[in-house]
């Protein structure tokens, strides 16, 4: 039995939204977005604000470092952001059912794999409600950078009603830059500003 054109087409359109409607509604919504938004990112058209640190007011903030932000690792440690005053740390919010998030962090890994990590830290904090998740995406993909999850509600300075979000905070505490949705940090650009910002402010 031989389809008209025209039934081939119904199917195929059906089909389609077959496909659609299963990305849409399942666990492949995640990945496959994130994988088209991955593409997207290698155009180079989401590039963020090279971090740099204030030049107006050298020196440590009055009142000594301004974060304190408890945290806790993956294995439910405690930890907090000032712990790692005197080095550059580059702050993402992400979470493991968002693609945007999920496109940016190969780029973020490859980054934090090329950093001189005495100088620079990554505290990539998960907003995953349910951890086991934030968890298994980041043993499902290899990635060796340091994540960590809130132990309090987060200060303005790093909480966002959009993710992913980055904050670069600079050795004595100032905000030398923050970006709101996706970008691709893996750039020598990128890479030599947050060495440079990390190297000049080292305390």
């Amino acid at each position: 039995m031989q389809l008209s054109k025209s039934t081939w087409g119904t199917a195929l359109q059906w089909g389609g939204l077959a496909a659609f409607l299963l990305i849409l509604l399942t666990d492949l919504r995640t990945p496959v977005l994130g994988g088209v938004q991955r593409a997207l990112l290698a155009t180079g058209l989401w590039r963020p604000a090279l971090p740099a640190a204030p030049a107006s007011a050298p020196g440590q903030p009055t009142g000594g470092y301004p974060h304190n932000v408890p945290l806790l690792t993956l294995d439910g440690q405690p930890a907090n952001l000032r712990d790692l005053q005197g080095k550059a740390v580059l702050v993402n919010l992400w979470a493991s059912w968002c693609p945007p998030c999920v496109a940016e962090m190969p780029g973020l890994q490859k980054l934090y794999a090329q950093v001189d990590k005495r100088k620079v830290a990554f505290v990539m904090v998960s907003l995953d409600q349910n951890h086991e998740k934030a968890r298994r995406l980041v043993a499902r993909k290899g990635y060796t950078f340091p994540v960590y999850f809130p132990a309090a509600p987060l200060p303005p300075t790093f909480d966002s009603e959009s993710i992913p979000t980055t904050v670069i905070v600079g050795p004595d505490g100032r905000i030398a830059a923050r970006h709101e949705g996706m970008a691709d940090y893996d750039t020598p650009e990128f890479k030599a500003a947050l060495e440079k910002l990390a190297s000049s402010g080292q305390l």
